[in-house]
């Protein structure tokens, strides 16, 4: 029960018009599947944002395709995180540019931007938590952040920088 595993690996695009259907065709090719527009849901003048406006698009992959997508991604950034990027039962990144990924050829239609991408652990018994009928709080499924270093280390050759503290 205190292994855990790689649940799932989120990507998103955030932006409006023109740069959330570029973000739209970026995601698809590369993840080979359809994203999700996300529309906001709070009104917030200064930037022009009203509830229901699409503001970005996200793929979540799991599975071997979250796999294979987290081995494409490290290297892009050198596989140096900073320790405040990595938090309890998840770790997140933004890649500057898609060409940095290894694989990724430039697309014309896109043209140059970034993205964000999520991992999130999980141990077993975390369904507890998201279950309707007898719903508990399962402190014990909780992935330490020492625990998800440890295994970025091991497993993916990764360096984190420490902080200031």
């Amino acid at each position: 029960m205190k292994s855990f595993k790689l649940d799932k690996v989120v990507l998103n695009i955030g932006g409006t018009d023109d740069k959330l259907d570029k973000g739209f065709i970026l995601l698809e090719k590369l993840s080979g599947k359809k994203p999700v527009k996300v529309k906001a849901k709070k009104r917030i003048p200064a930037w022009s944002v009203r509830p229901g406006l699409e503001v970005g698009c996200k793929v979540t992959l799991r599975g071997k395709e979250a796999v294979e997508m987290l081995k494409r991604c490290l290297p892009a950034i050198d596989n140096t995180l900073k320790e405040k990027q990595v938090q309890d039962n998840f770790f997140s990144f933004g890649i500057e540019e898609y060409i940095e990924i290894p694989t990724m050829e430039y697309l014309r239609d896109v043209g140059i931007m970034g993205f964000e991408l999520s991992v999130v652990f999980s141990r077993a018994g975390k369904s507890v938590e998201k279950r309707k009928v007898k719903r508990n709080r399962a402190k014990r499924s909780l992935v330490k952040k020492e625990e998800i270093i440890k295994f970025l280390e091991s497993n993916y050759g990764t360096k984190i920088l420490e902080g200031k503290k």
